[in-house]
């Protein structure tokens, strides 16, 4: 079974950056693809940032130009960089890595920003 560990989420204000890691049990060189979702309160869940196995990009339309995913394999570990942060992006952030074996998620880790 596959583990993935989350980590970086807080409480910040608006402007400020944060760092999520999720750190996997095994190797993340086996993966079709690595993302992080969130879910705020009464919403569902969507789609902040996805990276392929090509390392092609995709981001949700909110964050275009704020958030960057990225993946050290040496590690097993993938990153979202979350730059200028707003209230709206208040969520639990969830990382989800498709291995070629199956599908897996993080716990989640709860991001708030609020001044």
């Amino acid at each position: 079974q596959v583990q993935l560990v989350e980590s970086g989420g807080g409480l910040v204000q608006p402007g400020e950056s944060l760092r999520l890691s999720c750190a996997a049990s095994e190797s993340i060189s086996s993966t079709y693809s690595m993302a992080w979702y969130r879910q705020a309160p009464g919403k569902q869940r969507e789609l902040a940032a996805l990276i392929s196995r090509s390392d092609t990009t995709i981001y949700g339309d909110s964050v275009k130009g704020r958030f960057t995913i990225f993946r050290d394999n040496a590690k097993n570990t993938v990153y979202l960089q979350m730059n200028s942060l707003k209230p709206e992006d208040t969520a639990v952030y969830y990382c989800n890595i498709n291995f070629f074996r199956g599908n897996y998620w993080g716990q989640g880790t709860q991001v708030t920003v609020s001044s």
